[in-house]
């Protein structure tokens, strides 16, 4: 059963919209815009609450009946978005936000499955598919829903048809529709969708060894959202010829990075930074060259195709008695066939990343505060299994399969929107910040502090960072924490580029002093943030692991090379930290 889920979920990645097989029958003007998709539209589906959903959990052998633990499981196409659960409640609300490309009108519905979490087989709750050419007609959508496959229940849905425009004209009212203009934030609802075609590189150099050629890959990121190429091996003239996009919150400020490593030296062979403000003023905002590498050999380039498109919410003009109502398609699929959920599929599911790795872009949450939210990618699901949820496989960012019955997806999808909407692990450390608080305030560190030591060494190239100690995490259990410490130096989230201490028992100040080294030179690293997370980690399947609290320290600080030694306050999220002077 395992391997049948497997090879149909990597058949299945293959078949499922936007994935095309190229064929080349007809002219290379034509296989150019195959290999260059423009998405048709982008569906920004707000999440929002259900009504008098079945009470599945029962108590006393039956004898009383309870309520659900409901979450639901949204698809487009290849794109998989989970929402957080809600305990106990038939009436749940979830106000999350999620953004999901559309490639192709005929052919592909919303499809939305609500279940109940238990702990063995998730129950299902009720089923919805909406047909997106209806959707696209109408532009937007905030409407009740009544589930399919189930005697009762109803979900609330606010669907935006948003359109791709190829010129900024409409860009200032975007931004300050989504309040992008007001915060400094690089995550949040999308104003554009930038668009990449990785073509190729000519006259590498031979990276660490002199007279040998390189495995090179291209790693490109946007603010702390990151994907990479396949690794070409043995050769300093690589062709990819992938496609990648990324869902922008303010282009006026943020920065498409890219660098080109050598996976089997894992050093740097030349990289480039491309402001997204030029393509503002670039002809069909769209440039296609070869670009210079930085760092590089004197004639190394990077071809690639990038274009950038504003996401247009287009307003109809309709009579006062119009009357709207999005199609709701009856699911031809047998009804026990669709009962099979996302969550019963985890432990079918080769492998898992490190627990607090966010899925790879939707958002969350609360409408009224659009500027306050977090962002991550649909989860993907790749031929290569979960833990490259990153990479890009072969076409457009190859998502999970669309069959309900083939899922390998893991935690909560973060939606874009909502201070609730980060991943699982940070869900349920806000909860317990909650439980904690219990009417009264927490101090100003209320997740502890960690001390870190932090400096780059020109001698061995590399940034070394001391994990000293920690102090007033909270506890996990009766017995206290066992924590200990994971770092990562962003956009690198692989697990070669992992650092660990070891664990410190039954403790709320743990001693550590282990010393780690990233290797990477000055200039690139003040491009760099350092990921650090504090964990307990419980026994051997044990329910006690988690997250205990986050910090992101930028390094873009001109003493990184004298180094420093602070006290930093420990987040949910990381995204906030305090320096303790």
């Amino acid at each position: 059963g395992l391997s049948d889920t497997i090879i149909l979920d990597i058949i299945s990645n293959y078949l499922v919209l936007p994935n095309r097989i190229t064929v080349p029958l007809v002219s290379e003007v034509q296989i150019a815009q195959l290999r260059f998709p423009i998405p048709k539209g982008v569906l920004r589906i707000h999440f929002i609450e259900a009504q008098d959903l079945q009470g599945k959990d029962t108590y006393l052998k039956g004898l009383v009946k309870g309520k659900s633990d409901p979450y639901g499981v949204i698809r487009v196409g290849n794109q998989i978005f989970q929402s957080k659960v809600i305990k106990e409640s038939l009436s749940p609300k979830w106000n999350e936000v999620y953004e999901a490309l559309v490639y192709e009108h005929p052919g592909q519905e919303l499809e939305i499955e609500l279940f109940d979490e238990d702990p063995d087989k998730d129950d299902f709750l009720g089923s919805l598919m909406i047909d997106l050419i209806e959707v696209e007609k109408e532009r937007l959508l905030d409407e009740w829903f009544t589930l399919d496959e189930v005697p009762r229940g109803k979900l609330h849905l606010k669907l935006e048809w948003l359109t791709l425009m190829p010129n900024a004209s409409n860009l200032d009212k975007v931004l300050t529709d989504i309040r992008a203009d007001r915060d400094e934030a690089n995550d949040g609802l999308s104003s554009s969708l930038l668009i990449l075609y990785l073509d190729s590189a000519r006259n590498l150099p031979s990276g660490k060894k002199i007279n040998s050629n390189p495995n090179p890959l291209v790693q490109m990121s946007v603010g702390h959202k990151a994907q990479e190429s396949k690794i070409r091996y043995k050769t300093n003239e690589p062709v990819w010829e992938e496609n990648f996009t990324f869902f922008i919150h303010n282009p006026k400020r943020q920065d498409l990075e890219v660098e080109v490593k050598d996976e089997q030296h894992q050093c740097s062979l030349g990289h480039l930074k491309i402001p997204l403000s030029q393509l503002l003023t670039s002809d069909d905002m769209t440039m296609n060259q070869r670009f210079q590498l930085s760092n590089s050999g004197p004639n190394s380039t990077l071809k690639m195709k990038i274009a950038l498109r504003v996401l247009h919410l287009e307003k109809q003009e309709r009579s006062p008695d119009h009357q709207h109502s999005a199609q709701v398609k009856r699911p031809s699929v047998a009804k026990e066939g669709r009962k099979i959920s996302l969550r019963s599929q985890k432990s079918a599911s080769p492998g898992s990343g490190d627990s607090s790795t966010a899925p790879c872009t939707p958002v969350m949450g609360s409408s009224s505060k659009p500027g306050m939210e977090e962002r991550t990618q649909p989860v993907e699901a790749s031929p290569q299994g979960p833990r490259d949820l990153g990479r890009s496989s072969s076409s457009l960012q190859t998502g999970a399969t669309c069959s309900p019955s083939h899922v390998s997806v893991k935690e909560p999808t973060p939606s874009i929107a909502s201070d609730i909407s980060l991943p699982i692990a940070t869900q349920e450390l806000r909860q317990r910040l909650r439980q904690l608080e219990n009417g009264t305030t927490l101090g100003q560190s209320p997740l502890g502090q960690i001390q870190l030591t932090i400096r780059h060494s020109s001698q061995r190239n590399k940034l070394v960072v001391v994990v000293h100690s920690c102090r007033n995490l909270i506890a996990f259990s009766e017995d206290g924490s066992d924590p200990y410490v994971r770092m990562y130096l962003l956009p690198d989230k692989r697990r070669s580029g992992r650092r660990k201490t070891h664990v410190s028992k039954k403790t709320l100040n743990p001693v550590f002093d282990q010393s780690f080294d990233f290797s990477v030179s000055l200039p690139e690293v003040r491009r760099r943030t350092l990921d650090v997370a504090v964990k307990n980690s419980g026994g051997f399947l044990s329910k006690d692991k988690g997250l205990l609290g986050k910090v992101l320290v930028g390094l873009a600080s001109e003493e990184l090379a004298r180094g420093w030694t602070q006290w930093y306050d420990l987040t949910e999220d990381g995204t906030r930290p305090h320096v303790v002077t």
